[in-house]
């Protein structure tokens, strides 16, 4: 059963509907469902439905073969066809096929995981604008849907292709993970009914990713889960994390050494801090294309800085990777007790992580945190730092800035607490002096409103009503 996904769902309604020939690009990260999401769709219609998918590090000979297995069992009733020896036979096999079943219905041709099918010097590509620009482009009934977890790959060598597929997709759709609300309903449609705090418990571990999701047990606990999943002897996500990059990029270790440093500064990084510490070597010159890669997997976002003092920077917005870093990287699993994580989570290093993942998540879920402080105006959204330049000043930080064109700027404090946050004294004196350095650093003369994001809400007391104008919390995340 399809949970959530309705952009998705509306999109391939559309072009199941269309009167014209439809090429489709479907892309998003390992374990995302994007496979599941395509076959649920078409397998509920009435149409011929081919799906044929590539083998990782598999040979251009592999490849054909598997090809025409799935054209024999889709498309010509289990009938044994010869392996065809290239591409160009391959497809003309099939264009035949097509031809001759003269079906009244749509054909699906589904080519999962196309990067790993298209093998070095194999000519798929150059087949796929032959046939799509010289047969199935005239044919209304032909959907013809290219899928992969590499979305580098799809975008420049497909959507991006400056050659003779150059403006031809007609759909594209990057598939996300779930967010909150999803989560929840996809861990409620197998019978799953946790809190909102223990599915955020999740979500910081695990992200919006259907199979991690997936192992989740309905009779445990948020914390048990985590154990289990992801630090038993026989942890269901062990390795998860190196086949995650192996399958998306060659030479994965260095992606992996860039996603480290990334890692190691909760504001974000520099691009120049990134330069400073990642080996030339294994970069070899092509550091904007491999953090652009990273970037398109989802892994990482770049953002300028509202004040735009330190350019450029990046920062993690996988919760897994985020997860794995911080607490798996490097431990050996044997050697963790078999209560390791309710060990962490009373510890002040889960504090600090807890509230970096939290944050990230916050900015995810940006439209829900503008609808809860009835925001109707929002132009931009960032986040802000400033580096005082000498000893005498104060720098400050500022983890969600709405921009707003209604003369106004929102600055949002974000708290991950146990417990509703408490505004005391000092840190109501903390507030006021960031108010002061924001205001005198960048000359504005909007009217500044303090809000705060925490997951179990504020404790009202003078200091909070004398200074913030709304609050978020964790119900509000959970809105769709």
């Amino acid at each position: 059963m399809l949970v959530g996904r309705k952009r998705e769902i509306e999109r391939l309604e559309k072009v199941y509907r269309s009167k014209e020939a439809e090429f489709v690009v479907i892309y998003g990260r390992r374990r995302i469902g994007k496979t599941f999401l395509i076959r649920e769709f078409f397998n509920a219609k009435k149409c011929i439905f081919l799906q044929a998918t590539g083998l990782q590090k598999g040979r251009l000979a592999v490849q054909l073969q598997n090809f025409i297995e799935a054209v024999s069992r889709d498309l010509n009733s289990n009938i044994p066809i010869k392996v065809p020896n290239t591409w160009r036979e391959a497809f003309s096999i099939l264009n035949n096929i097509i031809n001759m079943r003269k079906s009244k219905y749509k054909t699906i041709i589904f080519l999962d995981e196309l990067p790993w099918m298209a093998t070095r010097k194999s000519g798929l590509l150059e087949m796929i604008d032959y046939y799509w620009n010289q047969y199935w482009s005239r044919n209304s009934n032909i959907i013809l849907v290219a899928c992969g977890s590499n979305a580098s790959w799809l975008i420049k060598k497909i959507i991006y292709n400056t050659g003779g597929l150059h403006n031809r997709c007609t759909a594209e759709i990057q598939l996300e993970p779930f967010n909150l609300s999803e989560t929840k309903l996809f861990l409620g449609s197998k019978g799953i009914k946790l809190n909102n705090n223990h599915v955020l418990d999740l979500y910081m571990a695990l992200g919006g990713v259907p199979y991690y999701l997936n192992n989740v047990d309905g009779a445990l606990t948020a914390t048990e889960n985590i154990q289990n999943i992801l630090f038993s002897q026989h942890a269901l996500l062990k390795g998860e994390f190196t086949k995650l990059f192996d399958s998306l990029f060659k030479n994965a270790s260095i992606y992996v050494e860039l996603i480290k440093i990334i890692a190691q500064k909760r504001e974000g990084i520099s691009r120049i801090e990134i330069e400073s510490k990642i080996a030339k070597s294994s970069v070899g010159g092509r550091l904007s294309q491999r953090l652009l890669q990273l970037e398109q997997a989802s892994f990482i976002s770049s953002q300028v800085s509202w004040s735009k003092q330190r350019g450029e920077f990046y920062k993690i917005i996988d919760e897994f990777c985020l997860f794995y870093l911080f607490w798996l990287d490097k431990k050996p699993l044997k050697n963790l007790a078999p209560n390791h994580w309710l060990q962490q989570v009373q510890k002040p290093s889960y504090q600090a992580w807890s509230g970096y993942a939290f944050e990230a998540i916050c900015h995810k879920h940006i439209t829900q945190v503008i609808s809860a402080l009835h925001i109707k105006t929002a132009e931009s959204i960032d986040s802000w730092r400033y580096v005082a330049s000498n000893k005498q000043e104060k720098g400050a930080q500022i983890d969600l800035l709405i921009d707003r064109s209604d003369d106004a700027i929102t600055l949002c404090e974000i708290k991950y607490t146990g417990i509703p946050f408490v505004i005391t004294k000092e840190y109501s004196d903390s507030l006021k002096n960031k108010i002061r350095i924001f205001k005198s650093t960048t000359k504005t003369s909007k009217q500044i409103f303090m809000t705060i994001i925490s997951a179990n809400g504020i404790k009202p007391n003078q200091y909070s009503n004398e200074l913030l104008s709304g609050v978020v919390e964790l119900n509000d995340l959970f809105k769709d």
